[in-house]
């Protein structure tokens, strides 16, 4: 007998860790925004490559933390720079 056990998709770890810590980086000063922004950026990709996978899902969700970070670290450099001066 061949059985087959199908478990539900569930999202990956990396991928709610990533988007958690893009909306962070909006809510902080210049360095923990940046910083933040990093990790998102960091765990996105791992989500993104985690993702491939049929079993586990938040591809979309690593990919929108992956342009938040981005954004992330754009507005903390506008946040240091507004400091600066």
């Amino acid at each position: 007998m061949d059985q087959t056990v199908t478990s539900k998709a569930h999202f990956s770890i990396p991928s709610i860790i990533a988007i958690i810590a893009a909306f962070a980086s909006f809510s902080t000063g210049a360095i923990w925004g940046f910083v933040l922004a990093i990790v998102a950026i960091l765990f996105g990709i791992i989500g993104v490559a985690l993702s491939m996978s049929p079993s586990i899902r938040g591809g979309i969700i690593s990919i929108f933390a992956l342009g938040a970070g981005f954004i992330g670290i754009v507005a903390a450099l506008i946040k240091a720079i507004r400091y600066i001066l």
